[in-house]
C-alpha cells in the first residue's frame, strides 16, 4: 500500500520530466495527473472517516429496523391477543344465550304450573261455591215447602209423599 502512495507521489514528477519546454502541447495530462494525485490524497485522508460515517449509517438504519421488527412483533401479539379475547367473547355469548334460553324455558314452565295450580285451586273453589250453593237452595227448597206444608193444615202428607214433593223441587 506504501509502494502505491510513493508511486502515484513519483509519476508526476515522472510524468512532467521529459517535456523539455515545448509550449505547443496540451496541458490535459499533468491536470489530469494533479487530479489523480489530489483524489488520491483526498482519498487517503478522507477514507476512514467515510467508511466509518458510511458504517454508522448502516448500524443506525439496522437499529431502526429491528425496533420496528420489534413493535410489528408485539403488534402481532397484541393483534392475537385481541382474536383471543374476541373468540372468549364469543364463546361467553354463546353459553349466556344458552343459560338465558334454559332460564326462560325454566321461568316459562314455572309460570306455566304456577298458573295451572292456580287455575285447579279456583276450579276446586268454584266447585266447593257450587255446592254450597245447591245446599242453601235445597235448604231453601225444603224450608219452603215445608212451610207451605205447615201453613196448610188441611193437607195432609204422608212422608212418602213428601219425600216425592222435595225430590221435585230439588230436581
Amino acid at each position: 500500500m506504501k509502494i502505491r502512495y510513493i508511486l502515484l507521489l513519483l509519476a508526476p514528477a515522472l510524468l512532467l520530466a521529459n517535456g523539455g519546454g515545448e509550449g505547443e502541447g496540451t496541458d490535459i495530462l499533468p491536470r489530469a495527473v494533479n487530479f489523480v494525485i489530489f483524489a488520491s490524497i483526498l482519498y487517503y485522508l478522507l477514507a476512514d472517516h467515510v467508511k466509518i460515517a458510511y458504517k454508522g449509517r448502516i448500524a443506525g438504519i439496522a437499529d431502526r429496523l429491528d425496533s420496528i421488527q420489534v413493535k410489528v412483533k408485539e403488534s402481532l401479539n397484541a393483534k392475537e391477543a385481541a382474536q383471543a379475547k374476541v373468540e372468549e367473547a364469543k364463546a361467553n355469548a354463546k353459553s349466556l344465550i344458552e343459560t338465558s334460553k334454559r332460564e326462560a324455558q325454566l321461568l316459562s314452565e314455572k309460570v306455566a304450573s304456577d298458573v295451572n295450580s292456580e287455575l285447579l285451586s279456583l276450579e276446586k273453589g268454584f266447585q266447593e261455591k257450587i255446592e254450597i250453593e245447591r245446599r242453601k237452595m235445597a235448604r231453601a227448597v225444603v224450608t219452603s215447602v215445608l212451610d207451605e206444608m205447615f201453613d196448610e193444615d188441611s193437607v195432609s202428607l204422608d212422608k212418602e209423599e213428601l219425600v216425592k214433593i222435595v225430590m221435585k223441587k230439588v230436581a
